[in-house]
C-alpha cells in the first residue's frame, strides 16, 4: 500500500485511501463487538517523520490527509453511524502551520473533531493559536515520556507537572502519557529508542517503578473529575507553577509545582486568602468546596 513496498519510510499511495478507511470501520466495530468502544482515531502517527528509516511508519503529507479525512475516513465513519472522532496531526506542536491549513479546508472541519498534538518540539501556545481561530476544535496532547535510561526517570516529577501545568493553560483536554508500562530495557519497543513508560515492571521480579512523569499526572488525576473546567490563575513566582479546576462536583482543585527552593505563597480567591509553603522540587494539590 505504500511508496518502496516496506514498513520503512514512504506514505501511502492514493489508490489505497479507500482501502484503508474501510479497515478502520472493520477495526472501529471489531473492538466495539467485544466491548471496547474506541473513542477517536488519527488518521496516522507523527505525520511528518519516516523516523530516519529504523522503524515502521508512514510520511502523510498535508494534501493526502486531507484527501483522507474529507473524502473517505469521515464520509465512511458517518455512513457507518459511529460516533468515534478523528483527531488530526497527532505530532509536534511546531507543525501548528499544517494545522491551520488543514482546518480551512471545510471537507475536513465537517468530520474533525480536534487536533492531537505531540510535546517534543515547539511550545504548547501552539495549542491556544489553533482553538483561537478555530472555536470548535477542541485540543488533545497525546504523547509525550521519560526516557527509562534517565537517572532522574523517577524523580522528575516537578519537571513534568510544569510542563503539564503549561499544556493545561494553553486549551488541552487531555494528557495522554506515550505508554503506561513497559520493563526495565523499555521493551517491547519497535524503534530504537530509550522512551519509558509511565511505570516501569522488572521482567524478572514484577517490581514496580514509578516515573516522575506518574506522579505529576496523580496530582491530577486524583483530584481534577471528568469534566472540569480550568479557571484562570494569575500571578507570578520564581519557579512556581499552576493551574486550578473547577469540577462538576462544586469541588475545586489548584495544582502547584515548585521547581526552586523552599518557598511561601500567598494565595487569594473570591475574598478568601491562605498562605501556604512550598517545599523544594515540589508537588501540592489543594482542594476545597
Amino acid at each position: 500500500m505504500k511508496t518502496g513496498n516496506s514498513l520503512f519510510g514512504g506514505s501511502m499511495r492514493k489508490q489505497y485511501f479507500q482501502s484503508y478507511a474501510d479497515y478502520f470501520i472493520k477495526f472501529l466495530e471489531a473492538y466495539a463487538a467485544e466491548g471496547v468502544p474506541v473513542d477517536a482515531v488519527t488518521p496516522q502517527n507523527e505525520v511528518d517523520t519516516d523516523q530516519d528509516g529504523k522503524m515502521p511508519a508512514c510520511l502523510r503529507g498535508q494534501e493526502y490527509e486531507i484527501e483522507f479525512v474529507a473524502r473517505h475516513l469521515g464520509p465512511q465513519l458517518e455512513k457507518n453511524k459511529l460516533s468515534t472522532r478523528i483527531w488530526i496531526l497527532d505530532h509536534n506542536y511546531n507543525l501548528w502551520g499544517r494545522a491551520f491549513a488543514e482546518l480551512e479546508d471545510s471537507g475536513v472541519r465537517k468530520y474533525v473533531d480536534g487536533i492531537a498534538w505531540h510535546g517534543y518540539v515547539g511550545e504548547p501556545a501552539a495549542m491556544t493559536r489553533i482553538q483561537e481561530s478555530f472555536a470548535d476544535q477542541h485540543m488533545y496532547w497525546t504523547e509525550g515520556g521519560p526516557e527509562y535510561t534517565d537517572p532522574a526517570y523517577g524523580t522528575d516529577w516537578a519537571k513534568w507537572k510544569a510542563q503539564f501545568a503549561d499544556i493545561l493553560r494553553n486549551r488541552a483536554r487531555c494528557i495522554i502519557g506515550w505508554n503506561l508500562a513497559l520493563d526495565e530495557r523499555g521493551r517491547p519497543n519497535i524503534g530504537p529508542f530509550q522512551c519509558g513508560g509511565l511505570v516501569t515492571v522488572n521482567a524478572g521480579t514484577r517490581e514496580i517503578t514509578y516515573s516522575g512523569q506518574y506522579h505529576a499526572l496523580a496530582h491530577y488525576s486524583r483530584a481534577v473529575r471528568r469534566g472540569a473546567k480550568r479557571f484562570e490563575s494569575t500571578g507570578e513566582v520564581k519557579g512556581v507553577a499552576h493551574v486550578g479546576f473547577s469540577n462538576p462536583d462544586g469541588s475545586s482543585a489548584l495544582v502547584l509545582t515548585n521547581a526552586g527552593a523552599d518557598t511561601r505563597v500567598r494565595l487569594a480567591l473570591n475574598g478568601l486568602a491562605a498562605e501556604v509553603s512550598l517545599a523544594a522540587d515540589s508537588v501540592t494539590t489543594l482542594t476545597w468546596r
